[in-house]
C-alpha cells in the first residue's frame, strides 16, 4: 500500500496532518484503518469458516450453503488444475448469475489462476476480441443454446481450447428441475463430448484436494476485468488479488457499522461479470456471511417478488433499476422496510429519481457511490450512518486520496469547490491496463489514475461528479454537461427516463439530443419539453432535439442506461474525447 502521507506541494485539501474528508468522517471509521493483504480467496474461506451452514445463496428457489459452494469449489479447483490451469493461466467465465459463478470464481482463484468476466450479450466480435487480447485458454459457461452457440465459433476464430458447459437443470429447485429440459428443450445447446467440451458432472469428478497454489497478492493478477477505459478499444484492467482484497475491506470498513454478520440479505439483481456486482454483491457480501437472493438477469416484477420473499437488508442497484422500482405501480403495495441501505452505482443517479424512489418506498437511506473498473471498483460513497448529500456520491472511503487536477495542465491541484478532472490513489487501483504500456502510461501520466470524470470537492470533502470528460459536449467552445440536462428533465412529471448526448452538428461542432422515454398512460411533446426547459438550462444547453420513444430507452447489461446504443440507433457516431 503507498504512502497515504504522501502529498503534493501546496495541496489546498491537505492541512494539519488530515485530508479535508477526514475532519468531516462519520463517527467510528477510520479513513486510515489498516488494510491487510491477502489472496482473494481468503475471503471464502474466512466466511466458510465461520459460517458454513448458513445459506449462501438462494437461486429460484434453491439453496445453497456455504458448507455445500465450498465442497463445489474445491472439487472445480482439482479439476482446473487437471487441466493444466495454475498462475498465469485465463479461465474466463461466460455465465449468467448462477450458483456455478461462486463454484468457478473462486475455484479459479484457488489454483492461482485468473478470472476473466465475459458479459453471456457478447456478439462474436466482442467475444473474439476479448479471447485474443485476455489470452483466454478456457471458458466456463451454461448448457444454453444461445451460449455454446457463440463457443462454438470461437474454436476456430481464436485460441480457445476448452468450454467447461454447467447444466442449467442441475442448480434448479423440483420441480423445475424436471420441467426445465421439457419446456425449455429448444434453448438447451445440444453440444457433444469431444476434445472441446468438458461436461461439468465429469469435471468436478475428483476428491476435491486441489494442489494449494502460492499467491503474490501485490503483482498476481485474480482478476483481467474489461472496460473502455477513459478513450478507444476495451482493454483488460489487471486487479491483482491485493487490489479486489482491500477494496472488500475497504468498503466493509465503510458500511460496517450497519452489517450484522450471517444475518444480513443481499440483493443479487446485478450481473456478477460486473465490477460493481462481483466486488459488492458477491465478494462484500460472502465475506460477512450473507445470504444473496441470486437473480439470472433483472426482470422487475421477479426483484420485486424477491424482495417480498427474502426482505433484504442490502439493494445495491444502478439508477434505471432504482427508477424502474419508483414507477411501477406495485411499489404501494410491497414493504420497503427491510432495506437498511440502498446503494447506487454504475452511473449518475438522477436527483428526481432518488427523490421519487424516496417518495414511493420510503426508503430515505438511498445512497450513491462512486468507482470505476479500474478502481475494483469503488472510490467514495455516501455515509451509511451520516449525511447523505444529494448529488453527492460521498467521500472517498478509507486509504483512498482523490485529488481534483486541472484538464489544461493534467498537473495542478484544484481548491475546494473549482471543477476539474477526478485523480484517484490508493490501494485498490489496478496495475494498468493488459499488455497496454502506452495506454497504461496515459493513464497514470502523472502518478494517480486519471479517471476523464469531471468534479468537484466542497468544504465537508464530499464528491461531486459533474459528468464524463467524454460525454461533454463542446458548442462553439462552450463545455455543455449532459448530466446537468437530464437532471433537469427528470423534474417533469411525465418523463419516466431520458438520455442526452451531443450529436455533431457542422456550424455548432456539436449540438445537444435528448430522447425521452414518457411515464406509462402519460403523453408529452417535443415543445412541451422545451417550454420546461426554458427556465432551467440555458439557450445552448436546451436540446435542439427531443426525440419521444414509446419503447424503453436502451439498457447496458448491468441496467444502465445506454447513451452509445441510443446514439447508434440513429446512426450517429460522436468523435472520440481525450
Amino acid at each position: 500500500m503507498q504512502d497515504l502521507n504522501n502529498t503534493r506541494p501546496g495541496k489546498p485539501i491537505f492541512e494539519n496532518d488530515k485530508w479535508l474528508w477526514e475532519k468531516h468522517y462519520p463517527e467510528g471509521i477510520s479513513w486510515r484503518m489498516p488494510i491487510l493483504k491477502k489472496p482473494l480467496f481468503h475471503i471464502f474461506d474466512h466466511a466458510l469458516a465461520k459460517y458454513p451452514d448458513n445459506i449462501l445463496c438462494d437461486f429460484q428457489g434453491k439453496s445453497f450453503t456455504y458448507k455445500q459452494i465450498g465442497s463445489y469449489i474445491d472439487r472445480v479447483a482439482r479439476g482446473l488444475q487437471g487441466l493444466g490451469v495454475k498462475k498465469g493461466v485465463k479461465v474466463g467465465l461466460f455465465l449468467p448469475n448462477t450458483p456455478y459463478s461462486f463454484m468457478f470464481y473462486y475455484g479459479i482463484l484457488k489454483t492461482g489462476a485468473t478470472v476473466v468476466n465475459y458479459n453471456p450479450l457478447y456478439v462474436e466480435r466482442e467475444l473474439t476480441h476479448q479471447i485474443e487480447d485476455s489470452e483466454t485458454d478456457i471458458m466456463v459457461t451454461m448448457d444454453l443454446a444461445f451460449l455454446t452457440d457463440k463457443m462454438d465459433k470461437m474454436f476456430h476464430a481464436t485460441r480457445l481450447k476448452k468450454v467447461i458447459v454447467c447444466p442449467m437443470a442441475a442448480v434448479l429447485p423440483f420441480p423445475k428441475n424436471f420441467l426445465y429440459p421439457l419446456f425449455k428443450f429448444k434453448d438447451i445447446s445440444r453440444v457433444k463430448p469431444d476434445d472441446h467440451y468438458v461436461f461439468f458432472n465429469d469435471f468436478i469428478n475428483n476428491n476435491g484436494q486441489p494442489e494449494p497454489a502460492t499467491v503474490d497478492v501485490e503483482n498476481d493478477i485474480a482478476v483481467l476485468q474489461y472496460t473502455g477505459g477513459t478513450t478507444g478499444v476495451p482493454k483488460g484492467a489487471v486487479l491483482t488479488h491485493g487490489n479486489l482484497y482491500a477494496n472488500v475491506q475497504q468498503t466493509l470498513g465503510w458500511v460496517g457499522g450497519i452489517i450484522d454478520p450471517g444475518r444480513d440479505v443481499m440483493m443479487g439483481v446485478l450481473p456478477f461479470f460486473h465490477v460493481f456486482a462481483m466486488t459488492i454483491v458477491m465478494n462484500c457480501a460472502v465475506w460477512a456471511g450473507m445470504k444473496i437472493a441470486l437473480h439470472p438477469k433483472f426482470v422487475l416484477d421477479d426483484l420485486l417478488d424477491s424482495i417480498k420473499k427474502h426482505r433484504p437488508t442490502f439493494l445495491p442497484a444502478v439508477p434505471a433499476i432504482f427508477n424502474a422500482i419508483a414507477t411501477s405501480p406495485r411499489v404501494k403495495d410491497i414493504d420497503f422496510s427491510c432495506l437498511k441501505f440502498c446503494m447506487s452505482g454504475g452511473a449518475p443517479l438522477p436527483g428526481e429519481v432518488k427523490r421519487l424512489f424516496v417518495e414511493k418506498t420510503g426508503c430515505s437511506n438511498l445512497g450513491e457511490g462512486y468507482g470505476m473498473t479500474e478502481t475494483s471498483p469503488v472510490v467514495a460513497f455516501n455515509p451509511c450512518k451520516g449525511h447523505i448529500k444529494d448529488g453527492s456520491v460521498g467521500m472517498p472511503i478509507p486509504g483512498t486520496i482523490i485529488e481534483i487536477i486541472d484538464r489544461d495542465d493534467g498537473v495542478s491541484v484544484m481548491t475546494v469547490g473549482q471543477k476539474g478532472e477526478i485523480c484517484i490513489s490508493g490501494p485498490q487501483v489496478m496495475k494498468g491496463y493488459y499488455n497496454k504500456p502506452d495506454e497504461t502510461a496515459e493513464v497514470f501520466k502523472h502518478g494517480p489514475l486519471h479517471t476523464g470524470d469531471v468534479g468537484y470537492i466542497d468544504d465537508e470533502g464530499y464528491l461531486f461528479l459533474v459528468d464524463r470528460i467524454k460525454d461533454m459536449i463542446i458548442i462553439r467552445g462552450y463545455k455543455v454537461y449532459p448530466r446537468f440536462i437530464e437532471e433537469a428533465l427528470y423534474k417533469h412529471p411525465a418523463v419516466q427516463e431520458c438520455i442526452v448526448a451531443g450529436v455533431p452538428d457542422t456550424e455548432r461542432g456539436e449540438t445537444v439530443w435528448a430522447w425521452v422515454k414518457p411515464l406509462d398512460g402519460r403523453t408529452v411533446t417535443e415543445d412541451d419539453l422545451k417550454k420546461f426547459l426554458a427556465d432551467k438550462v440555458s439557450p445552448i444547453e436546451l436540446p435542439r432535439k427531443i426525440i419521444i420513444r414509446t419503447k424503453p430507452l436502451p439498457r447496458t447489461a448491468i441496467g444502465k442506461l445506454d447513451k452509445k446504443a441510443v446514439l447508434a440507433e440513429e446512426g450517429i457516431v460522436r468523435p472520440v474525447t481525450s
